[in-house]
């Protein structure tokens, strides 16, 4: 990466991507997923006026509706006049590689709407819930001028949490066949949702999973107990009674009260009301100078990503490299190495190749 210019070959597609051509932004993401040469410059020459968008991430577990939720919340959009990009991201077969990118199925009814850009991607064996590209075509999206990036991420369970690194507002979106709030503390979906949503509401289970939500972030906050004397003894009724999480987009005090709110993504009940929250969120991050500290936070994780994938490509495209590995497995057969001292030989070889 000496050079800040896209290769030649580049040079008609990043004119197009400037001048707002949705093909020229197709094809912008292509080389960047598939990481073809000067994918870096080209992604180095769209980025240097930073971020402008507006990032939103839902994730949560299978079945919990979320390409549903961010289909009805794109449409609500557009009623707002919005021009968005989407980004829907499936898990990879770790036996054939593919995918079956079935968030781009289920968002069928707004795939044909002129302003909004969907692009399904797969995993490719990345275990964060999200392809090792998904940050960049996020930022790709961001410099091509679209109002709003919504992001998907796989459900995986507990490994689904690098959403964080790649949107400004994170909604957790759950459903009562998906557990209680216990799970969803073990998850770390605790620590990663700026607003919950719990989906389906209309089924049996529903209120018990708010209400269960509601006290466990009370909890870790540590004000569900506050007024209650330590005592074995607690009445945890009146703990019960005492919470006070908001469901509303009303926030007060110097920190962000995650709400927890219902919707029907089939039937569009509740979607106004997380639009507001989320509008409500950012609003928060911008008068509170959270936003500055987050993007900060990503670049330096985006800093991060690139170093290692580089180092990655360095080691791995050398004869040496490649040698002291071979060298290393017979070492090991032999009984006289172990995988610490090939990595050590290895790392030594790197550091004076690039001395």
């Amino acid at each position: 990466m000496k050079s800040k210019r896209p290769v030649p070959g580049h040079q008609v597609l990043l004119q197009g991507f400037l001048e707002g051509s949705v093909r020229g932004l197709a094809r912008a993401i292509s080389v960047v997923e598939n990481e073809r040469d000067g994918f870096q410059d080209l992604l180095h020459t769209v980025m240097t006026s930073g971020p402008q968008t507006k990032r939103v991430g839902f994730t949560g577990p299978p079945g919990a509706g979320k390409s549903s939720i961010v289909a009805a919340v794109a449409t609500a959009y557009r009623g707002l006049e919005e021009h968005l990009g989407i980004v829907a991201v499936d898990p990879t077969s770790p036996y054939s590689g593919g995918a079956l990118l079935g968030d781009r199925i289920r968002m069928n009814d707004i795939a044909t709407d002129p302003g909004i850009f969907i692009r399904s991607m797969a995993t490719r064996g990345s275990l964060g819930g999200l392809a090792t590209a998904t940050k960049e075509v996020v930022d790709l999206m961001d410099s091509f001028g679209f109002d709003r990036v919504l992001v998907e991420t796989v459900g995986v369970g507990q490994t689904e949490l690098e959403v964080t690194a790649a949107a400004d507002t994170v909604v957790v979106v759950l459903v009562p066949e998906s557990g209680d709030a216990i799970q969803a503390m073990k998850a770390g979906l605790m620590e990663v949702a700026d607003i919950f949503v719990v989906n389906k509401a209309d089924r049996p289970g529903a209120p018990r999973l708010v209400k269960e939500l509601r006290q466990a972030l009370h909890l870790r906050s540590g004000r569900a107990l506050r007024d209650i004397p330590a005592h074995h003894g607690v009445d945890l009724g009146k703990a019960m009674k005492l919470e006070r999480v908001s469901d509303a987009s009303e926030q007060e005090g110097e920190e962000w009260a995650v709400p927890v709110l219902t919707t029907n993504a089939l039937t569009g009940e509740g979607v106004d009301k997380l639009l507001e929250t989320v509008e409500a969120h950012r609003r928060w991050l911008v008068e509170s100078g959270e936003l500055g500290v987050l993007r900060r936070a990503r670049s330096g994780i985006r800093i991060r990503d690139v170093v290692d994938r580089e180092m990655r490509r360095v080691a791995w495209n050398s004869e040496r490299v490649n040698g002291l590995l071979t060298q290393g497995v017979e070492e090991i057969a032999l009984g006289r190495g172990t995988p610490y001292s090939a990595a050590d030989n290895i790392l030594r070889a790197l550091l004076r190749q690039r001395a």
